[in-house]
């Protein structure tokens, strides 16, 4: 393809927004610079995600200052994958491209990934060397691991936050309702034609990251039981391995009584396989309780998301 190509594109850029209040205005203007140069039609939806500090005041600045701009506030803090679903349901050009609100995702690299989608429907923009500290590399591992379950593991590996896809992937989650989402997983309903190209990666300018090892790890459970059975598989697989254990162990104790006539001895023994045993069946409990309370909310019709108000008059 040629270098004017990615101008062909007419391209929804979707920026999730969590108190990024200092690094907002000079990510808008870097796309904006950018997109300017790739072509004429674009815009730049920014989703307020219940930022705690002045990020949707400089949302309503920035929809002030340029009109390719548009802002969308949400009533609370619902997470970035809900929030990128908003905004992807809003979009109005025929290709998508998500990115974070700290600068680390750079726009020069935005026609990189408009220029790999001739022959794919998803592209991501996997870093060259991310640059998270030990405890968020480890989380995101965990998180990409589960992703393997639904996704396949080549794909799973270049899952990353700076994505381009076709628009018209969004029909095939069109009336998807749960709480529980996975943007990437939503994807893999709608084509199987992925791919990845290498990106920069910038050092975080402000802040921290609002990902912690707990949330991360979280989120990696709730994609593992919210779209997956591999949970379920595990737990059927460990009842099956302790059945067998189970009946090692009678094998054992009836053989030595009829060989030595003797019982085993010992209150340890007994305890020791009592404690096995009940560990392996509350963990398959509480796998099952993990899709029981998925299933839960969803017969309470939580939202995905809820817009409180929006910079369109």
């Amino acid at each position: 393809m040629s270098d004017r190509d990615p101008a062909s594109h007419r391209v929804t850029v979707i920026i999730p927004v969590y108190n990024a209040e200092r690094s907002l205005k000079q990510l808008v203007h870097e796309l904006i610079e950018v997109l300017r140069a790739l072509g004429p039609a674009f815009e730049v939806v920014l989703v307020d995600d219940g930022s705690r500090d002045g990020s949707w005041q400089e949302v309503v600045g920035l929809a002030a200052q340029f009109a390719e701009v548009r802002g969308i506030r949400m009533m609370r803090n619902f997470g970035q994958h809900n929030a990128i679903l908003c905004g992807v349901r809003e979009a109005r050009f025929e290709v998508v491209v998500t990115m974070d609100d700290d600068l680390q995702h750079p726009p020069q690299e935005i026609p990189r990934l408009l220029r790999a989608l001739e022959g794919a429907d998803v592209v991501y923009g996997t870093p060259r060397g991310e640059r998270h500290d030990v405890w968020r590399a480890v989380a995101s591992r965990v998180t990409k691991l589960a992703l393997q379950s639904v996704m396949g593991a080549e794909t799973a590996r270049s899952v990353s936050a700076f994505r381009a896809f076709r628009t018209q992937l969004r029909r095939a989650f069109e009336d998807y309702r749960s709480p529980f989402l996975s943007i990437d997983v939503l994807l893999t309903w709608a084509t199987t034609r992925f791919t990845a190209v290498e990106v920069e990666h910038r050092e975080r300018q402000y802040g921290v990251s609002n990902y912690s090892f707990r949330q991360l790890v979280a989120h990696a459970v709730n994609m593992m039981t919210g779209f997956s059975v591999l949970p379920l598989q595990i737990a059927s697989i460990t009842g099956f391995v302790f059945t067998v254990f189970g009946l090692a162990v009678l094998a054992f104790v009836v053989g030595r009584y009829l060989i030595h006539g003797t019982n085993v001895p010992g209150f340890s023994f007994l305890a020791s396989v009592v404690a096995i045993f009940s560990g392996a069946q509350l963990f398959a409990l509480g796998i099952i309780g993990e899709y029981l309370a998925r299933m839960h909310f969803r017969m309470m019709e939580r939202p995905t998301y809820a817009v409180s108000e929006t910079t369109e008059q």
